[in-house]
Order: structure tokens, then C-alpha cells, then sequence
């Protein structure tokens, strides 16, 4: 049975669906941290730096398959909220074709495409056959990550955020163990970190498979589910390609800085690569809370319940604005101890270009939280236009920073493009969520 979001007093109800999902993204970067400590540490600084020259190239296929899965898990959560036990079904069947079509397709493109990307990237001569080795291995992978980001969607559409926890926490140890047998005793280099990734989270998808089959009825599909499944189909495209398409347009600006700082030299990209990982604590918390108002306004949507939905966004932003404060002053605190935890010994341009980072942006997480809260709020009203815009304002506020900022004020200009990327899309979302908020004032019920 469905957890019912609509349902119990906000603040609690949240809090208790987003600590699951905030401990699952905690363990996803652990993992990914632990494959640059142990590439960092055992094979060195320019094998640290390949892994970051490409890893805004895996982020963006990342954002894309997490858009357009938490698109499908929209769509999910308006039935669901809904009470429409056929239409779920209908739901789960139709992000089942589409994430498929879109494994073929994004593997083709992305492992096609990576020599062209790492050039236009300007990766360095000395890394970049690693850089090479790297990345196609993990693009390769990709139909792992849209397998267990859609069945994660999928339960977390019904309200269940803690079965892809505990999995994930088994994937994350899986990966850290692989990533040691595979780089030391086996030899396999910078590949093999790829490979314990891609293996890791193909078994944890798997396995939440079972266990999300297992606890609900509407996963247990039947051939009448598929059965002219267009109107559906064209509507879980409708909401979670644009959500797709504007988180890849959000990480081509991250692309474009990523270029910048690559131009800049190995101890550029390997302070930044260090100091970025730890700059992920933040963004992950922030999505975490991001996924939780999205499931949580969704049902509610879905059921009429619009009261509930203001009280539910007020209670998260909240919780977000506390647990940024704290990571704020912890990572400031403790920013002299990033770069030596990524690289033995890490030189002083390292450590510089490591603290430079984390000195600019982490001072505005409080915007970020802003930025996740509304965006995820606005897109399970069923308003796309309003986020994609943002998110284009993002795109020209971080490539615009990046160029000119970059050209008069070097590395600390591209650092800047983030919290003014933020800025700007705040300045658009807010005041959208606030006219919608004010037009749905008098929301039906529904009957129970």
C-alpha cells in the first residue's frame, strides 16, 4: 500500500520522507568520493584529475536521467494522490517503456559523442586517454543509473523512501569494495573505478526492484497495463523530458566552467575536483529536500489539497535553510583538510584552488535550497514553463560569468557563476510560486 503524503501534519511528514532520501544521497556521493580517494591516493594526482575531467560529462547524463525519472515520478504521485489504483499502473508501465527507449538512446549518443566532448573539453594531453577510459566505461553503464533511478522514483512516488536507502547503502560498500579489488591487486587502473560504479548500482537497482515488487500491488504489472498505453506515454513525456532536457541545460553551464578550469592546468582541475566533490554534500542535501516537496506536493496536487501544499513548501524550506546553515559552517571551517583527503601531498596551487571554490560558493547554499524547494514545487503543479526558464536563466548567467569573469578575475570568476546562476533563477521562481499559490486559494478536497 502507498504511503499517503496527504495525510498527518506537513513539517513531521516531510522531515520523516526526506531523511531516508538525504541519507541515500549522502551514500551516493560516498561512493563516488570513495572512487576519488582511492583513485587520488593509489594511482595519483593526474589520475584524480582525469576522473574530474570527465565527471561533469557523467553529471549532466545524471541530471538528464534524474529529471526525467522524477518527471515520471510525478506523474505517478498525481495518481496516486488521486486515489486511481488503474492509472498508477498505467504510470509504472509507461516510465518502463520510456526509460528504456531512452537507455538505447542515451548510450548510443553519449559513448558515440565522448572523444568530440573530451576535445571540445580541452582535457589535458597527459589524462586524457585515462579521462577517455573513464567515462565511456561509465556511459557504457548508463542503463544501470536509469534502472535504479526510475524504480527509485517510482517508490518514492508512493511514498516509500526508505527501501532505496538500504540498497544503496549495500551498493555504496559494494562499490567501495570493488573499487579496491579492481584498481590494487587486479590492476585495472582508472577503468576499474568505472566498473565497481557501474556494477554497484546495477545490483542495487535490481535488488529494489524485488523488494519494491514485493511490498506493492501497482508495481506486479500485467499485459493489460501496456495495452495503448499513448495518451500516457505522451504525457509522462510531456513532463519528464522538459525536466530532463532542463537539467542537462543547467549542467552545459557547469560544462562550460568545467572547460574553463581544465584550460587552467592539472592543480586547477585537481583542487577543483576535490573541492567540487565536497561542494556535492550541499547540492545533494538540497535535491533531497527538492524530491521530497515533489512527492509531497504531487500527491497533494493530485487530491486538491492546496492548503496542505503551502504549508508543506513553508515546513521545507525550513528544514533546508537549517541544514544549509550547518553545512555552511562546517565546510568552512574544515576546508584546509579537503585537498589533502583527495591527493597525497597535494601541492600548494592545489589546496589554493581547492579553498578558492569552496570560499565563493559555499556561503550561498541558503540560495540553493531556495532555488530546489520552489523549482520542485512549481514542476509538480504541473507548471514546466516556469523551472525551464530558470533553468535557461542559469545556463546564460553561468556561460556569461564564466567567459567575461574568467577573462578579468581568472579562477575566481568561474567560481562566481554558480551563486550568480542561483540568484538569477530565484528571481524568477519565487515570485511564480507565489502568484500560483495566490490563484489556488479555495482548492477542492478530495472525498475520502
Amino acid at each position: 500500500m502507498a504511503q499517503d503524503l496527504t495525510q498527518g501534519k506537513p513539517f513531521p511528514v516531510i522531515l520523516k520522507f526526506s531523511l531516508p532520501v538525504i541519507g541515500g544521497n549522502l551514500f551516493q556521493l560516498f561512493y563516488t568520493l570513495a572512487d576519488s580517494v582511492i583513485v587520488g591516493r593509489a594511482l595519483g594526482a593526474d589520475a584524480l584529475a582525469a576522473v574530474g575531467a570527465t565527471s561533469i560529462i557523467v553529471y549532466l547524463v545524471l541530471c538528464f536521467i534524474q529529471g526525467i525519472t522524477g518527471g515520471f515520478g510525478i506523474c505517478l504521485g498525481h495518481k496516486c494522490g488521486a486515489g486511481d489504483e488503474k492509472g498508477m499502473r498505467r504510470s509504472v508501465a509507461a516510465s518502463v517503456i520510456l526509460c528504456c527507449v531512452f537507455t538505447i538512446l542515451i548510450t548510443a549518443v553519449s559513448c558515440g559523442l565522448s572523444h568530440r566532448i573530451l576535445g571540445w573539453m580541452k582535457t589535458p594531453e597527459g589524462i586524457y586517454d585515462m579521462a577517455y577510459g573513464y567515462m565511456f566505461v561509465v556511459l557504457s553503464g548508463t542503463g544501470a543509473t536509469v534502472f535504479y533511478n526510475m524504480i527509485s522514483n517510482i517508490l518514492r512516488a508512493l511514498g516509500e523512501s526508505r527501501t532505496p536507502l538500504v540498497f544503496l547503502v549495500f551498493s555504496s560498500l559494494l562499490n567501495i569494495a570493488l573499487d579496491v579489488v579492481f584498481i590494487v591487486p587486479l590492476g585495472m587502473g582508472i577503468t576499474g573505478a568505472a566498473w565497481a560504479t557501474v556494477l554497484s548500482q546495477l545490483i542495487s537497482a535490481v535488488l529494489c526492484t524485488l523488494a519494491g515488487i514485493r511490498k506493492f500491488e501497482v508495481m506486479r504489472l500485467r499485459r493489460e497495463d501496456f495495452r495503448s498505453p499513448g495518451h500516457t506515454l505522451a504525457k509522462h513525456l510531456r513532463t519528464g523530458f522538459p525536466m530532463g532536457f532542463q537539467m542537462s541545460v543547467m549542467c552545459i553551464g557547469q560544462l562550460a566552467m568545467q572547460g574553463a578550469v581544465n584550460a587552467l592546468g592539472t592543480d586547477a582541475i585537481a583542487g577543483y575536483t576535490a573541492a567540487s566533490k565536497v561542494d556535492q554534500v550541499s547540492v545533494l542535501v538540497n535535491a533531497a529536500f527538492g524530491i521530497a516537496i515533489s512527492n509531497f506536493v504531487a500527491q497533494n496536487y493530485g487530491a486538491g489539497e492546496d492548503k496542505r501544499i503551502r504549508s508543506g513548501v513553508a515546513a521545507c524550506l525550513l528544514q533546508t535553510s537549517i541544514a544549509n546553515a550547518l553545512m555552511c559552517a562546517l565546510i568552512i571551517c574544515c576546508r584546509h583538510l579537503v585537498a589533502p583527503l583527495f591527493v597525497s601531498s597535494p601541492t600548494a596551487q592545489i589546496i589554493r584552488y581547492s579553498d578558492l571554490y569552496l570560499l565563493t560558493i559555499v556561503p550561498f547554499y541558503l540560495l540553493l535550497g531556495v532555488l530546489q524547494i520552489y523549482r520542485s514545487a512549481i514542476q509538480s503543479m504541473g507548471n514546466g514553463a516556469a523551472p525551464f526558464g530558470a533553468c535557461m536563466i542559469e545556463l546564460v548567467l553561468r556561460v556569461g560569468a564564466t567567459t567575461l569573469l574568467a577573462a578579468g578575475i581568472g579562477y575566481v570568476g568561474i567560481c562566481l557563476a554558480t551563486p550568480l546562476a542561483w540568484i538569477g533563477a530565484c528571481a524568477l521562481l519565487v515570485p511564480v510560486y507565489h502568484r500560483m499559490r495566490g490563484g489556488r486559494r479555495t482548492g477542492r478536497r478530495r472525498k475520502r
